[in-house]
């Protein structure tokens, strides 16, 4: 049995690098890698591979989820949720759109789907999946009441935030 003290604890959290499983670089990120994977290499890599037969749509779609999942994770590494956060609890009051009698606790929840919506979809733009964005928000919101015609604006502005410090 282990008697690892809070000290103890504490360090390992603190010095916690989420170190890449493979290559034990640090930063890694597996949401960000398995939707790149998911999403974009493993689609294109089955239809490439789809041009020499059923034996290279299987080995493209391999190959294409390595390939895409390396991009996925390339985006979720370029953006840190924990500065995001910070960010926008400092300045959502400066918000056009936030209303003075709500929250960040009710903003919050949007703003991180923009940032984790930003990391989801790499190169498409926010006009383009806001229907998907407006399907998925009740699922997304957690204990927030804005209805996706209000979390809108602050998901766009995590989104938009995101993309140009990249």
């Amino acid at each position: 049995m282990s008697t690892t003290t809070n000290t103890e604890l504490d360090r390992a959290i603190a010095s916690d690098e989420n170190r890449d499983p493979i290559s034990g670089a640090p930063g890694a990120h597996p949401v960000g890698t398995g939707i790149g994977a998911a999403l974009g290499g493993a689609a294109a890599g089955a239809a490439a591979g789809t041009v020499v037969g059923p034996v290279g749509t299987v080995v493209g779609a391999a190959v294409g989820a390595i390939v895409g999942g390396l991009a996925g994770k390339g985006v979720a590494e370029a953006i840190d949720p924990t500065r995001e956060l910070v960010y926008w609890r400092e300045n959502y009051k400066t918000r056009p759109y936030a209303d003075k009698g709500i929250a960040f606790d009710e903003y919050e929840p949007a703003y991180g789907y923009g940032v984790a919506s930003y990391a989801k979809y790499p190169g498409r733009s926010f006009d383009d999946l806001d229907s998907d964005l407006a399907r998925d928000w009740n699922a997304a919101r957690g204990t927030s009441t804005l209805a996706w015609d209000r979390a809108r604006f602050a998901s766009r502005d995590a989104w938009d935030r995101v993309s140009t410090n990249r």
